[in-house]
């Protein structure tokens, strides 16, 4: 059953069968395991939204900042509630309000980087300034970034997919 569901979300998001591969770390890897197998597996979902330029958090950070950019969530709503990067916004709240984020650059997010490519390459096809930040909220956790609840409480708590896919930062407690 897992496995249909799973095909079937790969189907939906127009992902290779690498969006679902399984960690290549133990339980209790080293951060720099941990930052090794979301590069890896990064590059492997890379090859579904070819075309999209990506950021690292820093960079994210950094035009965040400025005014220049929006952060987009394209998590589930049970993620979000566990936590955001600061000052992000749902995919719903994007959509529903359009025209007030032309002109900056649209960077979108999920646990790893997967969804949120396959939708920020739906925006590039729309003629938007989209950008995936690579490695999503998991690689933010690794350059020492902060997390917000959804009452804008600082964190250190992120929803990920189980305890295979526990790949934050040490300091950080994964949920799923």
């Amino acid at each position: 059953m897992h496995s249909l569901i799973r095909s079937g979300l790969i189907a939906l998001l127009g992902l290779s069968t690498a969006a679902c591969q399984k960690p290549p770390v133990p339980e209790d890897a080293s951060d720099a395991e941990k930052r090794a197998a979301i590069e890896t597996l990064y590059a492997g979902y890379r090859e579904d939204f070819p075309g999209v330029a990506e950021l690292f958090p820093a960079e994210a950070a950094a035009l965040q900042d400025k005014g220049d950019a929006v952060l987009v969530d394209v998590r589930t709503a049970e993620e979000q509630a566990v936590s955001r990067l600061p000052g992000a916004i749902t995919a719903a709240a994007f959509e529903a309000q359009l025209e007030a984020y032309r002109g900056k650059a649209v960077i979108t997010y999920c646990t790893i980087g997967a969804r949120s490519g396959a939708y920020a390459r739906d925006l590039v096809a729309g003629g938007w300034d989209a950008r995936n930040l690579r490695g999503s909220i998991l690689a933010w956790t690794h350059a020492g970034l902060p997390l917000e609840t959804p009452d804008g409480e600082p964190t250190r708590r992120l929803h990920v997919y189980g305890p295979t896919w526990n790949l934050a930062a040490d300091g950080y407690e994964a949920v799923w």
